[in-house]
């Protein structure tokens, strides 16, 4: 069986993304540091609710990298992210990052599965008039 070029690059994009999620965004929900609670709080949230949070990140992340549920983990990560750039715009801070997350989690799906780029792509048959709705 011969493997893509870019369903190479969709796994390592793919691996990344989840290890970013995982390591670098949900285990700072999971750990106690110095001002933790002044910045989940700043948000809106309290640290039992940022830890419910994490496990959800840790969850869709670790579904991402499974074939069969990629897909619908792309959508939850989409929901999430849009709920994380949803916190950081109402509370005036940068939003740019889970906007990128987002597009770095559908541009590698699409790498490992070209469907998805069809899908998203696909040129829609020109709409023909017909005599009733004319």
């Amino acid at each position: 069986m011969k493997v893509s070029k870019s369903s190479i690059a969709g796994w390592v994009l793919s691996s990344l993304l989840a290890a970013l999620l995982i390591v670098g965004s949900a285990s700072g929900k999971f750990t106690e540091w110095e001002g933790k609670a002044d910045m989940f709080a700043k948000l809106g949230w309290s640290a039992e609710v940022m830890f419910r949070i994490g496990l959800v990140e840790v969850a869709c992340a670790i579904l991402f990298l499974i074939p069969r549920t990629s897909f619908v983990a792309a959508i939850l990560l989409t929901g999430y992210l849009g709920g994380a750039t949803a916190t950081h715009i109402r509370v005036g801070d940068p939003f740019h990052m889970p906007v990128i997350i987002g597009v770095v989690v559908w541009t590698s799906l699409g790498l490992r599965d070209p469907r998805i780029f069809s899908a998203a792509f696909q040129k829609q048959p020109s709409r023909r008039t017909t005599s009733s709705e004319e």
